[in-house]
């Protein structure tokens, strides 16, 4: 997929492909959550964040140039998109690994079960977006969804995460967050493979000083051969693919209502273990995936064009 979406009637078609790509996005993510977890127990977090968008800049080189249909960059859309990558893409990235390996995989669940909240009150406050009263019951859904899926895995306890590890994992909601409202703004006048491509370079940019130190001192050759097409899969996927898929679902879609979109991720990582792990669903645990998707169907269900949620 490398194309942009249809162009048909809004709160039609287009809508449709919009929600299928937002949904796509965090489930791609939920799935390479643990592969991070493999890949951050042999690099070194800031080298691995390099190489990752350093991959990711090779692959995407040809997204870089703009389009003859697309408006050249303003002085605007620049700011937006060094904040879009180091918000959304540099220091998340950073809180993300260093709070995982600070705390659990649990209080990760738990704390990123308030993303489409955060994402509502930052899509409230700076984009204007009024919080329609069945979307903000879908955010509640969703929110409690999520938290009870992640406090009945067996594998963990709440409270095992250290108070900095769960300030890193928090910090890091607030910046994925931060990336869904000003992506909201960037829709508008670029196009979601360029905003991949140009928010990537940006990262790579900010990263290569800390990368190239810590690379200067790794022993490449000393890596098992599995983890290369592992590191080019987590590459391709958290810089690439999710990218374009999430800017490409947010051109069509409010802020707040794409936010509800961010619970696919845990339930996803959650469903890789009962799939693939041998992980059991017990009675709890399929409670909440009944009220995380009750919360996707009363946000994304059909009713007043997205233009309404604004106020």
């Amino acid at each position: 997929m490398t194309g942009p979406l249809p162009a048909t009637t809004r709160g039609g078609g287009t809508l449709v492909w919009a929600y299928l790509s937002l949904a796509l996005s965090t489930t791609l993510v939920g799935s390479y959550v643990g592969l991070s977890k493999l890949l951050v127990a042999v690099f070194p977090v800031f080298l691995l964040a390099w190489l990752r968008f350093g991959i990711a800049a090779v692959a995407m080189a040809h997204w870089v140039r703009r389009r003859p249909e697309e408006a050249a960059l303003s002085r605007h859309d620049r700011g937006l998109l060094f904040w879009e990558s180091f918000l959304g893409n540099f220091l998340f990235s950073i809180c993300m690994l260093y709070g995982v390996l600070h705390s659990t995989a649990l209080a990760a669940g738990v704390i990123m079960a308030a993303m489409p909240a955060v994402v509502a009150l930052l899509s409230w406050a700076f984009l204007g977006e009024r919080i329609a009263p069945r979307v903000g019951t879908g955010i509640v859904f969703a929110v409690a969804g999520v938290a009870l899926v992640s406090a009945t895995r067996p594998d963990a306890a709440i409270g095992t995460g250290t108070l900095l590890g769960n300030a890193l994992l928090f910090g890091a909601t607030v910046c994925e967050a931060s990336y869904v409202v000003i992506g909201k703004k960037l829709t508008g006048n670029v196009s979601p493979r360029r905003i991949s491509a140009l928010v990537n370079l940006w990262s790579l940019v900010l990263l290569t000083p800390v990368g190239v130190w810590q690379a200067m001192s790794f022993d490449f050759m000393a890596l098992p051969g599995p983890i290369w097409p592992l590191l080019l899969f987590y590459s391709l996927a958290a810089s690439m693919w999710t990218v374009w898929l999430w800017m490409t679902g947010l051109k069509h879609v409010p802020a707040s209502r794409a936010g509800v979109f961010t619970v696919m991720l845990p339930i996803t990582a959650a469903g890789v273990g009962i799939v693939f792990l041998g992980e059991r669903l017990s009675g709890a645990q399929l409670a909440a995936f009944s009220l995380s998707l009750t919360g996707l169907l009363l946000a994304s269900w059909p009713g007043a064009s997205p233009d309404k949620a604004r106020a």
